[in-house]
């Protein structure tokens, strides 16, 4: 019987020729460290070479904004053209060592652009405010985005894509999940056109295939592009599991290299699942995984949940899945898949994280802010500090951001 150290150490080779070294993908975790010109720091090299070092095959970054008017969070980096260039070489160049990739998340928020922080309104496919406590409030009415404003916005995907891959970088992924704008585009909740982007499932899913098409023609035949879905968006009249589905068939026809699964949005943020099955199984998603493995071929990655050696062999063994997605577990232990492929029968060291104050972790907005000083302390060249208090990283996430960084956001 192979080890969970044999079956992780697997290596995989994409549909356009790329290999990867094993079954670990870091997803993407918002930074919020780039500068005041939305170029990334020293910082962001320090950090994601500590994630290459720590033994990730693929590593993705946090979401890259094609558009720096229209940022998602605090400290977003965005890349519109070639003036940071070299800023990104080093970022790209410390992310892809020790053999691993380093793959862009390229983003927009659409209307999920919280007040305040630009100064051009929020667009989205429909003229439609977030739903939810405090949603309209912190986010706005958005404007429902022109043909042409469409057209140019997968343009800016394309665009992004090729500069990423300019710079160093080994691969590239859509951010089509948690309620930003591709999001948006999939959901007849959020997207009511009534032309050739929206009505049909069919016409929702045509800014998803057009945006992969736009970065494909960019980057070439011969480089992973990549997509984050959600497998469902949680809410009524919304983006359900048997229309995800149907995109990731479309996705697979037209040539991705890589799916990974995911689910929620701002306005259905809860991704944590109680089923008895779903906790002994580790993964949220591993019911959906299992669906699109039987209609695609398309190599899929699952994130959510996983905290055990033996909980992401035995996802990896059933088929469903080729990578696993991690994301918190590495901000406290960037060194995970070292110690799983050395042999240890490994459980990431997590702690349940509260402020005493139950409202306030429901919203989960503080909780969010102690994984990214975790980020923070990484890009400072220091190790993660498990024993930080809540207060304590939110008191530092405001001293650097300001009471703006406590509005609903989501990686």
């Amino acid at each position: 019987m192979s080890t969970p150290s044999e079956i992780l150490g697997a290596p995989i080779t994409l549909r356009c020729g790329a290999t990867i070294k094993n079954r670990f993908l870091k997803s993407a975790m918002s930074e919020g460290i780039a500068d005041n010109a939305h170029d990334p720091t020293p910082n962001h090299a320090r950090l994601y070479g500590t994630f290459a070092s720590g033994g990730t095959g693929v590593v993705v970054t946090g979401n890259v904004m094609i558009d720096s008017r229209a940022l998602g969070e605090p400290g977003n980096v965005a890349l519109e053209d070639d003036h940071a260039l070299t800023k990104h070489k080093a970022w790209a160049n410390a992310g892809t060592g020790n053999g691993a990739h380093l793959w862009m998340q390229i983003n927009h928020p659409g209307k999920q652009q919280p007040k305040g922080i630009s100064a051009q309104q929020a667009v989205a496919p429909s003229a439609i405010p977030l739903e939810g406590t405090g949603m309209k409030s912190a986010f706005g009415v958005p404007r429902e985005l022109s043909g042409d404003e469409i057209e140019e916005l997968i343009a800016r995907f394309g665009r992004t894509a090729g500069l990423a891959k300019k710079a160093g970088f080994s691969g590239v992924q859509i951010h089509g999940a948690h309620g930003y704008l591709v999001s948006q585009f999939l959901s007849p909740r959020h997207n009511q056109r009534t032309d050739e982007w929206g009505g049909s499932a069919e016409n929702r899913r045509r800014f998803a295939l057009q945006v992969y098409q736009s970065m494909r023609a960019a980057v070439g035949e011969d480089f992973p592009v990549s997509i984050k879905l959600n497998s469902a968006d949680f809410m009524k009249g919304g983006f359900t599991d048997e229309e995800s589905l149907d995109v990731v068939a479309e996705l697979d026809k037209a040539g991705i290299d890589l799916i990974e699964i995911s689910g929620g949005s701002y306005e259905s943020p809860e991704m944590f699942v109680s089923k008895k099955s779903t906790r002994e199984r580790e993964a949220f998603f591993m019911d959906f995984a299992e669906k699109a493995r039987k209609r695609v071929k398309v190599p899929l990655a699952l994130t959510g949940g996983f905290r055990t050696a033996r909980g992401m062999a035995r996802a990896i063994q059933s088929g469903a899945v080729d990578l696993v997605g991690l994301a918190r577990p590495l901000c406290v232990d960037p060194e995970l898949p070292n110690k799983i492929l050395s042999g240890a029968d490994y459980e990431a060291p997590m702690r349940k994280l509260s402020t005493g104050i139950g409202a306030l972790d429901k919203m989960g907005m503080v909780e969010i802010t102690w994984y990214e000083q975790q980020l923070a302390r990484m890009g400072r060249g220091q190790r993660p500090s498990r024993n930080m208090t809540v207060w304590g990283a939110a008191t530092r996430t405001m001293l650097a951001n300001g009471l703006k960084a406590f509005q609903q956001r989501r990686a």
